[in-house]
């Protein structure tokens, strides 16, 4: 695969700074709303655990 011209990477570094300054009101709001928001953290845990327990079980049916 042929590197990308500098021409390229100056404009993907513009796009991507275009769409951050585009985002920013609504990236700042959700980090106000994060801050004061209830942490619930079994409402995250519980869920990965039990992914990570039903991929140790496949693991376990294959071998």
């Amino acid at each position: 695969m042929e590197t990308a011209a500098w021409w390229e990477v100056l404009l993907g570094g513009v796009a991507a700074l275009l769409v951050i300054l585009w985002f920013r009101p609504g990236i700042k709001a959700a980090i106000e709303r994060g801050k004061t928001a209830k942490k619930d953290w079994p409402a995250v845990l519980i869920p990965i655990g039990l992914v990570v327990l039903f991929v140790i079980l496949l693991i376990q049916m294959v071998r």
